[in-house]
């Protein structure tokens, strides 16, 4: 099975980068916008094998390679923020 291992870390950096932006609806729509924007932008770790999948984890672990992550995190947060697609848009936010 082809998967990609970037996507594990995505959805890891949005858990511990939310509560850091109060402005951020977190709406299923906005989670889902902010999630697309940085897999958009961030390289893509595809593995095939258990062996391919162990050695990308470990390459994946280390502080260079999650910083991409973690500012493309943070750049979705911010423009889904400033121009939410859902319901929330022109209403006040929610703290």
């Amino acid at each position: 099975m082809i998967r990609n291992l970037a996507e594990d870390h995505v959805l890891q950096a949005y858990d511990s980068l939310r509560h850091h932006f109060t402005d951020f609806c977190g709406c299923d729509v906005c989670r889902a916008d902010v999630l697309v924007f940085t897999l958009n932008r961030v390289a893509p770790r595809y593995v095939a094998t258990l062996a391919g999948s162990v050695l990308t984890e470990v390459n994946l672990e280390t502080e260079q390679s999650r910083a991409p992550i973690d500012v493309a995190m943070m750049e979705g947060f911010r423009k889904v923020s400033l121009a939410p697609r859902c319901a929330t848009r022109g209403t006040p936010r929610r703290v």
